[in-house]
């Protein structure tokens, strides 16, 4: 049976949502992402990325502007409410050839806690890695020891495949890697059940959900 590679990596486009916006990561978004990186349980979120919270404009910008040089493609998750960004993710190990991609370097600060809008900014990526693009595999990463990120991995619906035993060396820590990944032919149903779980009328008055997304 023949395979096709992806369209093409992503390209830096707008990605809009019902309550986020993603756009490509740039230096205006460095006031709010340094903002973003304030406030109760940001050391707890930073514990597991490669680098640590900026404390300066000038340290969010120079982050900003690696990510920029590198071979990931960033995006800052602003709030359409608001025009904030709160947070920031990646496009990673971005293969078109064989139809892979992982979304990593996420950060969602502490504004989008108990909100849709991390959800829907998983959602957007998920979306135009298969609708529009054509991948076939859509992956997420963490350190085993992140028992938080393994349990918003398997609520959005990734599966678990194994773990990479002493995968990386991250701020002077051995790094065991627990891999996740969807792939195309789960994808629809999964589509159903994000949009069906954004849908307005899921939330009440006060924001909350009405039902859990898949029941995870």
């Amino acid at each position: 049976m023949s395979v096709q590679a992806a369209k093409s990596a992503p390209q830096p486009i707008v990605l809009e949502g019902s309550y986020v916006r993603l756009e490509p990561l740039e230096r205006r978004h460095a006031a709010d992402l340094l903002a973003a990186a304030q406030g109760e349980g940001v050391p707890e979120r930073f514990a597991w990325l490669f680098e640590h919270a900026p404390t300066t404009l000038a340290e969010a910008e120079s982050f900003i502007d690696r990510m920029n040089a590198g071979p990931d493609r960033f995006v800052a998750v602003v709030d359409r409410r608001t025009g904030k960004a709160l947070g920031r993710q990646g496009w990673m190990r971005i293969f078109p050839e064989h139809a892979s991609i992982e979304i990593g370097g996420v950060y969602w600060g502490p504004g989008m806690a108990r909100t849709p809008l991390a959800t829907e900014a998983l959602y957007l990526f998920a979306r135009h890695a298969f609708d529009d693009l054509g991948y076939r595999r859509f992956e997420w990463k963490c350190n085993n020891r992140n028992e938080p990120s393994k349990a918003a991995a398997r609520r959005f619906g990734f599966q678990y495949e194994g773990l990479f035993r002493q995968d990386r060396i991250v701020k002077g820590e051995s790094r065991d890697t627990a891999w996740f990944s969807m792939i195309d032919g789960e994808w629809p149903a999964l589509r159903a059940e994000y949009e069906r779980w954004l849908a307005p009328d899921n939330f009440d008055a006060d924001g909350m959900q009405k039902t859990r997304l898949g029941g995870r």
